[in-house]
């Protein structure tokens, strides 16, 4: 293994343009120089400090060399710069931008804390803090999306289940035979807004391996309801969830909550009965066509365990493909939205494809399937630490869309933004960053830096 600092040279001598030595000895240097416009985001937001505040320090205050809050931050800055590891904060200990980020002088200030400290500071929050840490990052969110969506008139909130397989011996990693591993199954939530271009995460819980749909989802609703009718109280909220959620209990906390909702539902053999005449007549139109038919209607439905009917959905489908049979392809969605029922399956529900994209950026980018602590809740509280580094960036991404990075996700908004080179330099009071002239997006980078408070000289 490579030590954190190599001083021998590295000479290249058959290259093209002459003999090339590699020194790794710049002082005062960074490759996340950009990162400073986390800093002026989080200053904004103050998610850092409010995330802090409900932590409790166990420690004895005399042996106490990095406070909870620089610990929290040096991790969240440093998964939202793409060093997702525990182990990463020994290399980045003297880097002068992460010491910035953190509130340190980046020249003079102390070297940051070494993997065995943050390894055991993920061990300290207890389950009522961590869900006290859950409350705030959904605050946060809700109120920085209500400056910027304060007149919008439907909210939608979707909940996802996402598979996070574990290879280890961590508490309540149990072998789920849908996904055939062994796994934890976190619960994701994310908030869509009318116009808007992406979904907004808002929450994310960690759950046992053999989670069943429901587990931990009317918690989360009761939680962030609240939250959204006070910050939109002339909003209306909708929940989507796929079929994995379809339970009687439910349908009765949505109802009970006052939502509209469109839930999808598996088949069965009543659903089927319902859908055969319009697949009937799908199958004659295939004959004559060749080609995949479509057709959408509305029934009512009441399983047996349910006090009452329900609207459902029924989106009749014959799918042909040359050299094959033609295949019927029903799908069903429960609601009480009153739209048609093409609008309701094709624009209300499939739209909720958009938040496995999301749930990629988590996992690819962030370090969302790094729970490999031994204790459960220590585990909850990297994937907090993971949303929190996403909630940053998420904000961040709002100001990219003024700029060519528009629409940019995190591994593009991370290359663009924040892996910046950068060489750091005194002059009395002042500390000047110098970062590559060649580097491509510095208009971008300059346009946002001005929107988040730098001023011209």
């Amino acid at each position: 293994m490579l030590a954190a600092t190599i001083t021998q040279p590295l000479l290249f001598e058959d290259d093209a343009v002459g003999p090339l030595e590699w020194r790794f000895d710049q002082p005062h240097a960074s490759s996340d120089g950009g990162a400073i416009l986390l800093r002026r985001v989080d200053r904004r937001l103050r998610l850092i400090d409010r995330l802090a505040a409900v932590l409790r320090d166990p420690r004895e205050p005399m042996r106490v060399q990095h406070t909870m809050r620089d610990l929290l931050a040096q991790r969240i800055v440093g998964i939202a710069c793409g060093h997702i590891d525990a182990n990463d904060g020994d290399a980045l200990a003297h880097d002068p931008v992460h010491k910035t980020l953190v509130g340190r002088d980046p020249i003079t200030g102390d070297r940051l804390a070494s993997q065995p400290t943050l390894s055991r500071f993920e061990q300290v929050p207890s389950p009522p803090v961590l869900y006290a840490m859950g409350d705030v990052l959904a605050e946060v969110v809700i109120a920085s999306l209500r400056r910027r969506f304060r007149d919008t008139k439907v909210i939608t909130l979707d909940l996802d289940a996402t598979a996070d397989p574990t290879h280890g011996a961590q508490q309540l990693s149990i072998f789920n035979g849908f996904y055939d591993t062994w796994c934890y199954l976190p619960l994701v939530a994310t908030l869509a807004f009318e116009g808007a271009p992406r979904q907004y995460l808002v929450a994310a819980l960690l759950r046992p391996g053999n989670a069943g749909g429901a587990t931990g989802v009317r918690g989360l609703l009761r939680r962030l309801i609240p939250k959204l009718w006070r910050a939109f109280p002339r909003a209306r909220v909708r929940v989507r969830l796929d079929s994995g959620f379809a339970s009687p209990a439910i349908f009765a906390e949505l109802e009970h909550a006052g939502v509209d909702y469109v839930v999808g539902m598996a088949g069965n053999a009543v659903l089927d009965r319902l859908a055969a005449p319009h697949l009937a007549a799908l199958r004659a139109q295939v004959a004559i066509t060749g080609e995949t038919a479509t057709s959408y209607h509305e029934a009512k439905y009441q399983a047996g365990t349910w006090p009452h009917a329900r609207r459902v959905i029924i989106k009749a489908e014959v799918v042909a493909h040359p050299g094959r049979d033609p295949r019927d392809n029903p799908r069903f969605v429960i609601t009480n939205v009153r739209h048609c029922p093409a609008t309701v399956y094709a624009d209300l529900y499939c739209a909720r494809g958009d938040s496995e994209n999301r749930i990629k950026e988590l996992h690819d980018a962030l370090g969302f399937g790094r729970t490999s602590c031994t204790r459960f809740w220590a585990n909850q509280l990297r994937i907090l630490l993971s949303a929190a580094a996403y909630a940053l960036l998420q904000h961040l991404q709002i100001y990219a869309d003024q700029t060519t990075l528009r629409g940019a996700q995190v591994p593009r908004l991370r290359q663009a933004l924040l892996t910046i080179g950068v060489w750091i330099v005194r002059q009395g009071r002042r500390l000047i960053w110098h970062a590559p002239r060649g580097h491509p997006e510095q208009r971008a980078w300059a346009q946002m830096a001005r929107a988040l408070g730098a001023t011209a000289r």
